[in-house]
């Protein structure tokens, strides 16, 4: 697994480097002291983890994430508790406190190991799968699993999950290639449902049916997705 090492602090990046060589999974190719630099490191090199240090000189780790068309596995680190919290509130694969303990980056890196090794069979997004996403000046890591339903607007994409409604700019249709079929049902023009949700199926108007999540919202499925959804639950 191919890392890069972002903090403004050198002797915080040679400690880090010291550590990771236990791994013989990690190689380092490279670091970067500053947001800026690790925007283009990043772009550069596609490496498949990041650490991440939050606050830096210019621009915060979480900016940096900001400028990313494509965000690899992040792994935060932080001598503040308080930037950890709000690390972990987006969802971050994991974080570490500075100093960094051996222990505590093992436990780190086994988890992005492992979601690596489940991921490389899909090619398609899953419930495991984590998407980052940024609407004005919020942003999150989001599992796919917390995403209860899409609905389509124009050329955006509202995702509903917990008490967030973000927009991506994105159209349905595209969306709808990404997800995978056994998690995922478009049940009209306007929404794409996560079926792990669902709370009740009955039966509405014209032979239609209607679905309630377990959130409470109740969304119907069009008379021409009817037949597929019943083929897809067996109902």
């Amino acid at each position: 697994m191919r890392v890069l090492i972002v903090d403004d602090e050198r002797l915080a990046r040679n400690e880090l480097n010291r550590l990771l060589e236990k791994f013989s999974e990690i190689e380092v190719v490279g670091e970067a002291s500053n947001g800026e630099t690790a925007i283009e490191k990043i772009q550069e090199l596609a490496p498949d983890l990041v650490f991440l240090d939050i606050q830096m000189p210019g621009m915060t780790g979480f900016e940096v994430l900001e400028h990313l068309r494509v965000v690899p596995n992040v792994i935060f680190v932080t001598a503040y508790d308080e930037y950890a919290l709000k690390a972990f509130e987006v969802n971050a694969l994991d974080y570490v406190l500075k100093p960094v303990e051996l222990s505590r980056l093992e436990k780190a890196i086994k988890k992005v190991l492992l979601k690596a090794e489940d991921s490389s069979f899909e090619e398609k997004l899953s419930l495991d799968s984590q998407i980052f996403i940024k609407d004005g000046e919020k942003c999150w890591f989001v599992k796919l699993e917390k995403v209860r339903m899409f609905e389509s607007e124009g050329n955006y994409v509202r995702l509903y999950f917990e008490t967030s409604r973000p927009m991506i700019l994105k159209s349905l249709n595209n969306l709808e290639k990404r997800l995978s079929e056994q998690e995922f049902f478009r049940i009209s023009r306007k929404y794409i449902i996560n079926l792990n949700w669902i709370e009740k199926v009955e039966a509405w108007f014209n032979g239609g049916l209607r679905v309630t999540l377990k959130s409470g919202e109740k969304l119907e499925i069009s008379r021409r997705q009817t037949s597929r959804f019943k083929e897809l639950m067996a109902l």
